[in-house]
């Protein structure tokens, strides 16, 4: 395994901890000033940290006394010195404050890595779920997986 893989391993294992400690700081340690978020949920997309900081502290602020577990599935990484590419199926589940199973729902993630100073940062975030066809509501899970 490259150096550049662990890199983005160690990225996704940040990402995890952070959306469950509900830490927009550390969070926000994983993007680059400039990014641009190709959010699945509301917006159009997120130009910049600063935009993108507002809507994942909405985020936060807004699941009360739940928390949400993150965990990646069929994870890909592409890189080398300094760059790379990643997507997975993300899933998050939401976990009440006495830590049951509340809800789950499941998007496709894809991210743009670069360094910025001597760490790599998401430059480019793109989650998205595929549509139905009859009806074009999102499909929040996967047939035949978890």
């Amino acid at each position: 395994m490259s150096d550049t893989e662990k890199q983005v391993l160690r990225a996704l294992d940040t990402y995890k901890s952070a959306v469950l400690a509900k830490n927009a700081e550390t969070f926000m340690y994983l993007y680059d000033s400039e990014v641009r978020v190709f959010d699945t949920w509301g917006i159009w997309s997120y130009e910049g940290a600063a935009a993108w900081r507002v809507a994942v502290e909405g985020w936060f602020s807004s699941l009360g006394n739940e928390s949400v577990r993150v965990t990646f599935e069929d994870v890909t990484i592409v890189g080398e010195q300094g760059f790379a590419v990643m997507s997975a199926i993300v899933t998050y589940a939401a976990i009440s404050a006495q830590g049951q199973d509340l809800r789950t729902m499941q998007n496709r993630i894809s991210w743009v890595l670069r360094s910025t100073g001597h760490v790599l940062r998401i430059v480019h975030e793109h989650t998205s779920a595929p549509l139905g066809f009859e009806d074009a509501k999102a499909i929040l899970k996967r047939e035949g997986k978890s």
